[in-house]
């Protein structure tokens, strides 16, 4: 049996030598990153025998009960984040402001937010859960502190975005937009390990995640769609199968691998969608997109959306291409019929 020994810290280092132009601190930005992923895991993997699961009795800023391992998560990911150098501030999913690097560390010229854990509503039952990062360049002057302006920036100026998806295995996914690279942390060498080279998400899609149980609040568009899909009599095809587990990463994860496209909409109850562009949307269609794949928020692309708040919610539809390109005409003729 043949042993990849291709490390994440090596990955990063090889292919940062085909840059000249490159300084390091990315790769050791993203290399704090993985130290951080790799504690979180541990926790995750043993949270059903410490008092760690269950909610802390708060609420976050977006009015959601705030678990124990939610809390953990976010502490963990800044105290590996704000000495290194290299991050000038930071945001998080779980707090309202933010983050400066204390005065006392030296500040970078870059820019980190994330989801410290996407899916937490699961942990109890031993779903997959996830962190979302995503990381820009400054815009402010180096040597300051960072400020909100050079949080919230458009998706296409993310220098590197990622997840780590804690499953049945730890992986971390990362791209810095050119390739999309998979790593599985083997507990036995404590290494992130190069699992999958260079992903590229299937054209066509053969599953379909999204939330049926919102159905009579959706766009009658995205209604003739999913029927669509779901027609195998209408098309030579088979029909999509439905997969949702609730968890962002995990669906994405699985999509990207197999080939599908996952949905957050917009509708009746909530006009503006209720997934962050910061904190999912943005870094999830960078990595799509580097793998081949798109994602709209039901008229333009993800990555093209001026933020106008740290913590503002889009539609999404993200996955394979063709899957994307047809909903997305389905949504176009509800505008034009004035639906």
């Amino acid at each position: 049996m043949s042993i990849n020994f291709m490390t994440l810290p090596r990955h990063i280092l090889m292919r940062e030598k085909q840059h000249p132009e490159a300084t390091g601190e990315l790769s050791a930005l993203l290399h704090d990153l993985s130290l951080a992923a790799k504690v979180i895991s541990l926790e995750v993997n043993k949270a059903g025998l410490v008092d760690i699961l269950g909610f802390t009795g708060t609420n976050n800023v977006h009015g959601e009960q705030v678990k124990k391992l939610d809390i953990y998560a976010h502490e963990m990911l800044i105290k590996a984040m704000d000495h290194g150098g290299h991050l000038c501030v930071m945001a998080s999913e779980e707090e309202e402001k933010i983050i400066h690097i204390p005065s006392r560390h030296k500040v970078g010229k870059y820019v980190m937010l994330f989801d410290p854990l996407d899916g937490s509503s699961n942990i109890d039952a031993n779903v997959s859960i996830g962190t979302i990062f995503s990381i820009f360049r400054r815009v402010t002057p180096d040597g300051t502190p960072g400020t909100l302006e050079d949080c919230l920036q458009p998706g296409t100026e993310q220098v590197a975005a990622g997840y780590i998806i804690y499953g049945s295995s730890t992986m971390m996914v990362y791209t810095t937009g050119e390739g999309v690279f998979g790593f599985t942390l083997d507990p036995a060498f404590g290494e992130f390990l190069l699992s999958y080279n260079n992903i590229q998400i299937p054209k066509k899609a053969n599953i379909y995640s999204i939330n049926e149980g919102n159905y009579k609040y959706w766009r009658s568009g995205l209604k003739k769609y999913i029927k669509f899909i779901q027609a195998a009599y209408d098309r030579d095809e088979k029909p999509y199968s439905a997969r949702y587990i609730g968890s962002m990463v995990a669906d994405i994860h699985r999509n990207l691998l197999y080939g599908g496209i996952f949905i957050y909409p917009s509708d009746k109850r909530n006009p503006n969608g209720k997934l962050r562009l910061m904190y999912e949307c943005n870094p999830m269609a960078f990595i799509i997109e580097a793998a081949g794949g798109k994602a709209i928020d039901g008229k333009k692309r993800i990555l093209e959306i001026q933020p106008e708040k740290l913590h503002q919610r889009v539609p999404i539809y993200i996955g394979s291409a063709d899957a994307v390109d047809t909903v997305a005409e389905y949504l176009e003729q509800d505008e034009k019929a004035g639906v």
